[in-house]
């Protein structure tokens, strides 16, 4: 797959899980990404949220989607994106967030993007292959 491939193929399989680290355990929990592009990847969470402190004291990070046939795992560094349109966007996307931040405020929302992309994918037909990794 190429760039533009992994890209689409990552927006068509929204559901992934991330992976962190607390102090020296690792952490991996489902997601729901939002978007990505050539920009990164871009997620959120709540401050209220153990991830939301892992991934403030380890910026490094791993994602990983998958299809049926298909798995693409990405490495990057997280950034907090400070964009309130970007925001307000999320937030009328996805409705059902509208009344965690009623509760906690839409401060409590915090956008991520990963960058510094670096995808490697996997399929049962390339499994003995190495894997090489492809700069998003």
């Amino acid at each position: 797959m190429n760039r533009n491939e992994i890209l689409s193929f990552l927006n068509a399989n929204p559901g992934c899980h991330l992976a962190t680290v607390e102090g020296d355990q690792p952490r991996v929990r489902g997601m729901f990404m939002y978007r990505a592009d050539a920009q990164g990847i871009i997620f959120h969470t709540g401050t209220f949220k153990s991830l939301y402190s892992q991934l403030r004291g380890n910026k490094k990070v791993e994602i990983c989607f998958n299809s049926p046939d298909t798995q693409v795992r990405v490495a990057g560094v997280v950034e907090i994106l400070y964009d309130a349109p970007l925001k307000k966007e999320i937030l009328e996307a996805r409705p059902w967030l509208k009344p965690l931040m009623g509760q906690k405020g839409e401060d409590a929302l915090v956008i991520f993007r990963i960058t510094g992309c670096k995808a490697a994918v996997w399929t049962m037909d390339a499994n003995l292959e190495p894997t090489a990794d492809v700069s998003l």
